[in-house]
């Protein structure tokens, strides 16, 4: 198993998004198979928290590729992206979920749960123990052992949709998943 490294993550944010599924996060002692992506792309994509241009919540978007941009929503949950493209252009890949693969039992205390752990971005967040104040601006890219690493697992069919949770850009189908 390998890292991804940045230039990964400086492609386009669709290729990135497409290409993450199947890849292995690490945070801490936990990891998950990413099974869930969307995309969002610059001050031109009204659903993009950068539609408005750079702000302190979203200046990590225009950080170099490969840092998490984790933001609080709706006063009570935290949603992770990995910044794309390159830097001072806001583009990013929310992570929409995962398949746990280790820290298991750590991942269901955190959720109060037995199942059905990281099946969207703010449980994503939860199980693996994600918050704004934790980890957003990590580079995904350095010498920590939080990171995307690739083991050579390819999906077999990879689906595309429009993207979840949004009122505008819905024509757009940045989201791509395939089932575990």
């Amino acid at each position: 198993m390998r890292r991804v490294h940045r230039s990964f993550f400086a492609q386009p944010t669709l290729a990135v998004a497409r290409e993450l599924l199947g890849k292995i996060l690490v945070i801490g002692s936990c990891s998950g198979r990413i099974i869930e992506t969307e995309a969002y792309i610059g001050e031109n994509d009204t659903a993009c928290h950068a539609a408005r241009g750079q702000t302190p919540r979203n200046r990590v978007m225009y950080s170099p590729p490969g840092h998490l941009y984790v933001y609080f929503t709706y006063g009570m949950h935290h949603c992770a992206n990995i910044v794309t493209e390159r830097e001072g252009f806001p583009a990013a890949v929310l992570l929409r979920a995962i398949e746990p693969l280790t820290g298991i039992e750590k991942m269901r205390e955190r959720r109060g749960k037995k199942d059905r752990l990281a099946d969207g971005p703010a449980k994503l967040c939860i199980a693996l123990g994600m918050t704004k104040e934790s980890h957003n601006g990590l580079d995904l890219c350095g010498d920590e052992p939080d990171g995307v690493f690739d083991d050579g697992f390819q999906p077999k069919k990879i689906l595309i949709a429009p993207r979840i949770g949004i009122r505008e850009g819905l024509d757009k189908l940045w989201r791509f998943y395939y089932k575990a």
